[in-house]
Formats: structure tokens, sequence, C-alpha cells
């Protein structure tokens, strides 16, 4: 399994409106994907009120290569999301079993 940290940092007073996209659009639309195991959100806290990141685990690579495309390594937005957006940033793992 890949488990895969999506972060993005919104630009200065559109923490509101990205929040929105991030809750009714994106979060959504990940959890329809097929071969996504699991997805937690995480919103900002007051230390870092423009950070949001997402970390998705994926069944293989060839499930996650389905939705982001053959240039997975790349941290990809929505088109909706880009006027929004300050940063982004993706980090891979491999899933560490116990």
């Amino acid at each position: 399994m890949i488990i895969r940290i999506f972060q993005v940092r919104v630009h200065e007073g559109k923490r509101g409106e990205f929040e929105k996209f991030f809750r009714e659009t994106a979060m959504p639309l990940m959890k329809k994907q097929p071969g996504l195991i699991s997805l937690t959100a995480g919103v900002p806290r007051p230390e870092s009120p423009d950070n949001f990141c997402m970390v998705m685990v994926w069944r293989d690579l060839d499930a996650m290569k389905d939705f982001v495309g053959e240039d997975w390594q790349s941290a990809h937005i929505h088109p909706d999301e880009a006027r929004l957006v300050r940063e982004r940033t993706i980090h891979h793992y491999e899933l560490a079993e116990a």
C-alpha cells in the first residue's frame, strides 16, 4: 500500500473559501476513488492558519495512477482551487506493516 500525503498552503485571506471547496468538493471526490483505502483530511490549526492536508492510503501504485495519472510524483490540484493555492507539496511512503 502507498501513503500519499498532500499538503497545501492557501493565499492569505482564502482559508474560508478553500475550506468550503476542500470539504464540499475535494473530500467527496477523493472518497469515491477506486483503490483508495482511506482518507484523512486536516484543516488548519491556529498556529498554521493557511495549511491543509490530506493523508491517503492507496491499494497500490496502479490504483493511485488511475486517479492522478502517470505524473504521480507531482502535487496536482483541481482547476477550481488553483487560484486559492499559494503552494503545495506531496510525499509518498510505503505502508510499514507491524
